[in-house]
Parts: C-alpha cells; sequence; structure tokens
C-alpha cells in the first residue's frame, strides 16, 4: 500500500489529515455559550468591527449586549464539526477605563462577562525567550512587586500541539497582580506595562508561546500549502518518503517470495525506512494555540522566536514572512503590526572567553537569522524589529534582562501601530561606498546621531577582493557616516558588523538603541568544517 498526501478542500496535500480532527464542542447544546477567550476581565479591542461568536443549538438566536449595542444572530451547522456556531459584528468601540459588563442572551440562558474593559489588545507569541516569566527576569522583584496595575490584563493559552485547527481553549483573562504577574511571560509585561502608560488606555495581552519550537509550527496549514518551497518541505518530504519506502519493501517481499518459490535466498538487503516524522510538524501549533484566538480582534502581535531554526536560515527567509502573513489573512483585520526580537548575543555553550570569540572574525547560522530577521522588513509592511545585542548572555541562551527588549518593543509599537513620533530603531546600514582604502557607511534611524558607546567602536571587520575578513577600525564622521579601514586592506569590498554568534559591538544612536547587526556583502557561508582523519 501506498500513504497519498492527504488533501485539504481545496486540493492541496493537507497535512493536519494524520491526526484527528480539531478538538471541539459537544455535539448537544443545551445552552448558548462562549469561547473562552470571551471570559470576566477580558479587554476588547477598540477602533475596529468586533467579531463575537459562540456555540448554540442550530437555529437559535443569540442577542450579544454592549456599550449600548444590541446584536442578533442566528446559529447554523458547522460541519464536519458536530457544533452549531453564531457570529456577529460590532460596531467599533470606544476605550473605557471603567469595567463594563458584556451580556450574551440565548433562547436557553444568559451570560454576563463582567469586569470588561475596552482598549489595545496585542498577541505575544514564539519560544522560550517570550515564555520567559517575571520569576526568572533580571531584578524584576520590585517590578512584581508593583505589579498591581488592575487595567492590564493577561490570557495565557496552555500549550497545545494538534493536528487540525481548535474551537477554544481552556483559559481565561485575568488582571495584572504581583501573583498572576510572576509567571507571566516577562517580554510581555514589559512590553505591556510601558504600551499602557505611554497610551493611557487598557491593554490586553494574549500569551501563547512554547520553548524550543521552530516557526513551521506556528504557521497555518494553508500558508504552507500555498508556498512551493514550504510544501516540499513541510508536507511532501515525510510523505514521498513514507510512500518510496513501502512501494521498495513491497517490491522487496515479492522479489524474495519468488525466489523462495524458487528455492533461493534473498541476499539484497531490506530497504531502510526512513527517518521518523520530526518533532514539530507544520502547523499544529497554530492549530492548537493561535487559531482558538481567531478572529478575536487585536491591534497587533509580538514575536520573539527564531533560534529553533538558526540552522536553516535560508528556509526561515519565506517561512517566516509566510507565517506573519497567514496570520493576517486569517485575522481580517488586515496588516496588523507584526514586532520582532532579534535574536539575542550567545556563544552556543561553547564556553570560550571574550578574547577567544574577538580574536577573528567568524562566520555562522546565528548572524545570517538575524539578518533575514532585519530583511523581513522588505517583504512584511508594518513590521518592526527590535535589536538587544547589549542585553545578550555569552552563555546562556536565555539571557534575563526582559526589561528592554519588552521597552523596545513598545517603542516600535508607539511608531508603527500608533504613529507617534519616537525613536524607537538603533542605526539601521543604508548604503556603502568607497573612497580610497576607507568605507564609507550611511545609516537609517540616526535619531540624535551615531554614538560610540564606551569608547572606540568595536565588531567591525572590512575585506578587499580575497574575502578574507580582518577586523577594522571604525570612525564617525561628522555627518554621521562611518569611515571604515584595516592598515591590511588597501582596496575594501565589504564590511561587517557585529556578525558573529556572540557580537561584542558598542555602535548606538544617541537615544540608546543600539544598531543591528549588517554585512554589505552577499557571500554565501562557508561549508561546514570536516572532521579531522582519525590520528593512527
Amino acid at each position: 500500500m501506498t500513504f497519498p498526501l492527504p488533501r485539504s478542500r481545496a486540493g492541496f496535500p493537507l497535512l493536519a489529515a494524520l491526526g484527528l480532527f480539531a478538538v471541539g464542542v459537544p455535539s448537544a447544546l443545551a445552552e448558548v455559550r462562549l469561547p473562552a477567550i470571551f471570559s470576566d476581565n477580558m479587554v476588547l479591542q477598540q477602533g475596529v468591527p468586533l467579531v463575537v461568536w459562540g456555540f448554540a443549538d442550530e437555529g437559535e438566536e443569540v442577542t450579544v449586549q454592549f456599550q449600548g449595542q444590541s446584536v442578533k444572530a442566528t446559529a447554523f451547522k458547522q460541519l464536519p464539526n458536530p457544533a452549531s456556531r453564531w457570529k456577529l459584528r460590532l460596531t467599533p468601540l470606544k476605550a473605557s477605563a471603567t469595567p463594563e459588563v458584556f451580556t450574551v442572551q440565548g433562547a436557553k440562558n444568559k451570560l454576563e462577562r463582567k469586569s470588561v474593559l475596552v482598549g489595545e489588545v496585542w498577541v505575544c507569541s514564539g519560544q522560550s525567550n517570550m515564555e520567559f516569566g517575571m520569576r526568572g527576569a533580571h531584578e524584576a522583584q520590585p517590578d512584581i512587586d508593583a505589579a498591581n496595575l488592575p487595567l492590564i490584563r493577561f490570557f495565557t493559552v496552555p500549550r497545545s500541539k494538534l493536528a487540525a485547527p481548535a474551537d477554544d481553549v481552556k483559559a481565561s483573562w485575568q488582571p495584572c497582580t504581583p501573583q498572576t504577574a510572576l509567571n507571566f511571560s516577562a517580554v510581555a509585561f514589559y512590553f505591556g506595562r510601558d504600551l499602557h502608560g505611554a497610551l493611557k488606555v487598557p491593554i490586553g495581552l494574549i500569551h501563547t508561546s512554547w520553548g524550543g519550537t521552530p516557526a513551521e509550527a506556528w504557521t497555518s496549514q494553508s500558508a504552507i500549502e500555498a508556498h512551493a518551497e514550504l510544501r516540499r518541505d513541510f508536507v511532501e518530504k515525510f510523505a514521498n518518503a513514507q510512500n518510496a519506502y513501502v512501494e521498495a519493501l513491497k517490491k522487496f517481499n515479492m522479489d524474495t517470495d519468488e525466489l523462495k518459490k524458487k528455492g533461493q535466498k534473498q541476499t539484497a538487503p531490506a530497504p531502510k525506512a526512513p527517518p521518523p516524522a520530526p518533532t514539530w510538524r507544520g502547523a499544529e501549533l497554530y492549530n492548537g494555540m493561535i487559531a482558538p484566538l481567531i478572529p478575536y480582534a487585536i491591534k497587533g502581535a509580538i514575536w520573539y522566536q527564531g533560534e529553533a531554526n538558526a540552522g536553516r536560515h535560508g528556509q526561515y527567509r519565506a517561512l517566516f514572512a509566510e507565517m506573519i502573513k497567514g496570520w493576517r489573512k486569517d485575522w481580517e483585520l488586515g496588516d496588523f503590526p507584526f514586532l520582532a526580537v532579534q535574536l539575542a548575543p550567545w556563544d552556543k555553550n561553547k564556553k570560550r572567553p571574550v578574547e577567544e570569540i574577538t580574536a577573528a572574525p567568524e562566520d555562522s547560522d546565528w548572524p545570517r537569522l538575524r539578518e533575514v530577521q532585519s530583511q523581513t522588513a522588505q517583504a512584511v509592511p508594518k513590521y518592526g524589529l527590535a535589536i538587544i545585542t547589549d542585553v545578550g548572555d555569552k552563555d546562556d541562551i536565555h539571557p534575563t534582562q526582559k526589561q528592554p527588549v519588552g521597552a523596545r518593543l513598545a517603542l516600535a509599537a508607539r511608531a508603527i501601530a500608533y504613529g507617534e513620533p519616537v525613536v524607537y530603531s538603533g542605526p539601521a546600514f543604508k548604503a556603502m561606498t568607497v573612497q580610497g582604502d576607507k568605507a564609507i557607511l550611511t545609516f537609517d534611524h540616526l535619531g540624535k546621531g551615531l554614538d560610540a558607546r564606551g569608547g572606540k567602536l568595536t565588531g567591525f571587520a572590512v575585506c578587499g577582493a580575497d574575502k578574507k575578513f580582518v577586523w577594522a577600525d571604525a570612525q564617525i564622521q561628522p555627518d554621521n557616516t562611518l569611515a571604515v579601514s584595516a592598515a591590511t586592506v588597501k582596496q575594501p569590498v565589504a564590511v561587517r558588523y557585529g556578525w558573529a554568534d556572540f557580537p561584542v559591538v558598542n555602535l548606538f544612536n544617541k537615544d540608546g538603541l543600539p544598531a543591528s547587526p549588517f554585512r554589505t556583502d552577499t557571500y554565501l557561508p562557508p561549508p561546514p568544517a570536516k572532521p579531522a582523519p582519525p590520528q593512527k
């Protein structure tokens, strides 16, 4: 037998079909019900048409009342899910810091959601550095003790990996208190606290992350299927390998039987089984931890992830952009702001002293994934990136300084999502020209001007036509350009900055924001080093 690629309704291979249908609701519903995201203490998004949905008996009329609006809907049958669903829209709401009651009236029961606020709602997702709680953050105890912030609310999605999109999760909104903040995402907490301080409106933070997870698991099935490269990598490769193995094994067994009939033995080796399915499959975290949130209205998303994909940085270029586009398509809120965190400096547990790290320029997958994170802005509108080259930990992939991360994401939100005239990014490389033995670099996001924090600039390397990079001297010019040169390179061809797993760098703008690592070349990564031959 063969393993045909499962098909979606659109005719594409459907990875989700390898499992069961989504977690749904009971087949017989006696009362109207809301999904968990509509709980007491929720924050509703202001300024956009608000989709409200839930479950009820087929044909049952449901009425939602809030902020003077009263809107009706009739439950309709959903297939293949046995539950009936209703959905309606409220006209855009106004921000409200006074708790209100949200009412849903069905034929058999009435629901009231109390202490409801209207403000700004953000999804906070990614892997372990987003999951990292306030309990372990650097010098966070005073912030935890002061976290009596009733206008900030938390919603934490439980871990769930599923083969098809879920209808609901088991969770509820919680006001921000020292007790609820203790284990909440530190990056999300600091982001929300700063945003609340700037906007003076309620803030809702939906935390949905899982440590060690790759971006493909957070990407919708439809986004994977619609992109040829992603469909090949995350759907077809495994299924095709399984099919090939089954066919080869079938032929091997038939040949063995024929030889046995002739009194002969099979001497050919049996076909080898293909590698097992990957630990994380495409779309399974989207199904369990993103889909149940949609179409709950949000302002945007913050994202801290990439460590799990660093070894596949070339693939991440398409994957990350398509993941974002897929979320935006499914939420139907247009190009909502998407703000990411660049990978933190880390020496990959090599336990090297800084003197060894800085002995010579390096190249690896870590800076190349940072580059993809920076260049995503070219493919994705309303995208921002928080640079954190100054708050990494050489020996820990989970740096504990989370406050600057959340603060920089909040700055990006204020500029990109809310149009405030704030400096939200450090210097970003723009262009290079060559003048004699010097490379002259220009930058965007200068703010008040370039700054060499702590003295002489570090982390710059230059090469000539031989493509061999050496450490370089970099000087800030009066016009806020940089002149980069090295005594051994008479004619510069390319410059790199912070191009290392653990970059030791200090270029900032005078507004206090670090420059993003960059390179001016397009050289391919070096081939992996060959292991040394065994000594005789």
